[in-house]
């Protein structure tokens, strides 16, 4: 079995979901982590709170990864067996990461910037710790919504 260009544009569509999702994340943990340095240098007994904040931007990189491997799965890369995969089935993979790629990046930036301030709020408020964490989880949404629309696209599409 040869590769062709089908298992190209597979196999880059998830690097672009793990790739994107993924450094979006690693930026909205920064940021977050940034925030939740300074709160527990002044009170480290806000480091829970503060550290489920942090956490929060990190799930999209989560999602990109897992995108990628059933991507890697529905082409028999990962079980050994290569299955035929035609350009318009590479380029229907391809369009199925896209959304967990996008979304991923920019959701787990704007997720980061609501923890940031609900971070802020812990700060002067550490009652308002489940309010702070619930705006964060809101942008989650969004995140969530894009993959599953990933994961239709890529699980039903018949592939070899």
């Amino acid at each position: 079995m040869e590769f062709g260009l089908g298992h190209v544009l597979a196999l880059a569509g998830a690097a672009l979901a793990a790739l994107l999702a993924g450094i979006g994340s690693a930026r909205g943990v920064g940021m977050a982590g940034e925030a939740s340095a300074g709160l527990v240098a002044e009170d480290p007994n806000k480091f829970g709170s503060a550290l489920v904040l942090q956490l929060l931007p990190g799930t999209q990189g989560i999602y990109g990864l897992l995108v990628g491997f059933v991507i890697l799965l529905q082409i028999g890369l990962l079980s050994g067996g290569v299955k035929d995969v035609s350009v318009y089935q590479g380029l229907m993979l391809l369009l199925g990461a896209l959304p967990t790629a996008f979304v991923g990046y920019f959701s787990a930036i704007m997720q980061a910037k609501t923890a940031v301030a609900g971070i802020g709020l812990l700060a002067k408020r550490p009652e308002e710790a489940g309010k702070a964490i619930t705006m964060a989880i809101m942008v989650e949404t969004y995140a969530v919504f894009a993959l599953l629309i990933s994961m239709l696209v890529i699980l039903l599409l018949p592939i070899g």
